[in-house]
């Protein structure tokens, strides 16, 4: 017998920049935004029956309504706004999530001072947010940032690892240590100073990395979670993903050069792959 398992659809890539306009200057948020649905939908797929089927092209419309009605000052809390303003217009639907991304924008400095009506955009870094709500349960709320690219030139070692007749990686008691920093977390409760907490996860983040006395990727990358946890008590769990972004130390020798730790060649694949779930334990 053949059946219809779990399904669910939405839109994605909905782009919507908000500027909000204050008499000494403006503030600029620019959000991703995807909508994912979950409900009574086996009649389309199966019969062809598009009657409980919200258009995704009202998805879409629907995020940039509700952005200009929001009073919401961060991604998480539009993104709960969203995903119950979808519920309780469509009661098809037993699940609504909202995945939220934002590029961050600075005000350019002019004259060594902000300016209030022009920004820059200076990082590949994006922050994230994934927002699920259950029809009569309060939303869960993730976020995370992606792409944090971070790098130390001291502090960091590679030795007494395991060497079989393959291996050809020299040890190593002081290499650089480059990563793009992936990071997801979970809140205890959807209704807390979201933006104030992600600002001192990030923070916390970067300070141990920085501080580390390194002795592998894994290593530090445990140290920085258990930090988090340590000093956020607002968040249950920290996933961490830490790709190695080699750095390799360049051979002068045919030259006739030595190389005191100080030429290297940025290689970005292929590149290790760390990643792991730090939570607390009940």
């Amino acid at each position: 017998m053949i059946t219809l398992a779990e399904n669910r659809y939405g839109k994605s890539r909905v782009r919507v920049v908000k500027v909000k306009r204050h008499p000494g200057g403006h503030e600029l948020r620019d959000w991703t935004v995807e909508i994912l649905l979950a409900g009574d939908f086996a009649s389309c797929f199966i019969d062809g029956d598009n009657s409980n089927i919200l258009p995704t092209d009202t998805m879409k419309n629907t995020v940039y309504s509700l952005a200009r009605s929001s009073s919401a000052e961060c991604m998480e809390d539009f993104g709960k706004e969203l995903v119950v303003f979808l519920l309780e217009r469509n009661p098809q639907v037993s699940v609504a999530q909202a995945n939220i991304s934002e590029k961050a924008w600075e005000h350019l400095s002019t004259h060594e001072s902000p300016h209030p009506t022009t920004f820059v955009q200076s990082s590949s870094e994006c922050q994230t947010a994934e927002i699920i709500a259950n029809r009569n349960d309060p939303p869960a709320v993730r976020s995370g940032l992606d792409n944090l690219v971070i790098l130390k030139t001291a502090g960091s070692e590679f030795v007494r690892f395991m060497k079989d007749a393959l291996t050809t990686l020299p040890e190593s008691s002081d290499r650089l240590f480059g990563t793009a920093l992936k990071a997801r977390w979970n809140y205890l409760s959807p209704t807390i100073p979201f933006a104030t907490l992600r600002t001192k996860i990030r923070e916390t983040l970067l300070a141990t990395f920085a501080a580390h006395n390194s002795k592998s990727v894994q290593h530090t990358l445990y140290a920085m979670g258990k930090r988090v946890l340590a000093d956020v008590r607002e968040i249950a769990d920290i996933e961490l993903v830490m790709p190695n972004k080699h750095c390799l130390l360049v051979d002068l020798s045919p030259f006739g050069q030595d190389n005191a730790n100080e030429i290297f060649v940025p290689i970005d694949e292929p590149h290790g792959y760390i990643e792991a779930h730090i939570r607390r334990q009940d």
